[in-house]
């Protein structure tokens, strides 16, 4: 005989059983410190971050000895005054610092009118390409995009085929400081326009209407409506692109070649190539003072990004 249709179905059964299950773990009387309990993991992330920038500081104070690739029991400042005076470490702060600020910058002017096409479309063919070419590379990973540009880029790429093609001179398209630039830009854009999405599908369409009914053509509006009211998604998105750069480590390597390095290589050569723990330590304090104090500084003047779309501003 086949069960009624009535019947009190499997996977409600199983989820009265986790029921059960839970508040016989969890009883009720527990429930006023459910958020604190919530909150646990957060402490225990942080925590672990802690630490380690805790021994990364101990490890920063420690030098090399070269005699036996020990690090000396003593604590002193050389590696951070190695890390300050060199020249080779102040080009390349210069070049991470210059490259993270020229890659926020493009890669706002280039997400911004996305963002704005894929929230404000009314075709929803349109609106899912845009959104699948949004996610799919995160779906490709960033080793295997920059082996793509390799293939593009490169002596005998794609590029410099159909310049051979039109008669045109190959060019060197790898390898240097613009092809670091461009490939940043391209990995950066999906994160920008995530985080300034959501700021302009906050902002009402009636606003654009109103702007527009009392004489204000599109540029006057985008620039003196939507882009003001989206301040703290691109705040965000802009902090975001800027930190996420300023650490890069696989695209300097690979579209660099080795000669536009970046702080991340620069460290990772510290450890392991070189063995000196206790200057690649100083070179991450360092790294991690320097993007604090941007972020700070970025908080003083713009406020707290995607924190205040909702809020007032801190």
């Amino acid at each position: 005989m086949k069960p009624s249709r009535s019947a009190y179905p499997l996977h409600w059964k199983i989820l009265d059983g986790l029921e059960r299950t839970v508040e016989a773990l969890w009883p009720g009387r527990f429930k006023a410190a459910l958020p604190y309990a919530m909150l646990v993991p957060v402490v225990l992330l942080v925590s672990v971050l802690v630490v380690g920038i805790v021994e990364l500081f101990d490890s920063s104070l420690r030098t090399l000895d070269t005699s036996t690739f020990l690090m000396s029991d003593f604590y002193s400042l050389d590696n951070y005054r190695r890390a300050l005076t060199e020249n080779f470490f102040q080009k390349v702060a210069t070049r991470s610092f210059v490259a993270s600020l020229i890659v926020t910058a493009v890669t706002l002017v280039v997400a911004v009118p996305y963002a704005y096409l894929m929230v404000r479309t009314q075709s929803s063919v349109l609106r899912k390409f845009l959104l699948v070419a949004l996610f799919f590379p995160f779906f490709i990973g960033e080793i295997v995009r920059a082996y793509g540009w390799l293939i593009i880029l490169g002596n005998q790429g794609m590029v410099n085929e159909v310049l051979m093609f039109l008669g045109l001179p190959s060019a060197r398209l790898l390898y240097n400081y613009s092809a670091v630039i461009f490939g940043l830009i391209q990995y950066m854009l999906p994160f920008a326009v995530l985080m300034i999405a959501p700021a302009l599908t906050a902002i009402p369409v009636e606003l654009e209407a109103a702007a527009n009914s009392l004489g204000a053509n599109w540029v006057r509006t985008f620039r003196h409506v939507v882009l003001p009211l989206a301040r703290p998604g691109l705040v965000a998105g802009g902090l975001v692109v800027m930190t996420l750069s300023l650490t890069n480590f696989a695209i300097p390597a690979m579209l660099g070649g080795g000669s536009q390095d970046f702080m991340s290589n620069v460290i990772y050569d510290q450890f392991f190539r070189t063995s000196d723990q206790g200057l690649g330590a100083a070179l991450s304090i360092l790294l991690v003072a320097a993007g604090s104090v941007l972020v700070g500084i970025v908080f003083f003047f713009f406020g707290t990004g995607s924190l205040a779309i909702k809020g007032e501003r801190k």
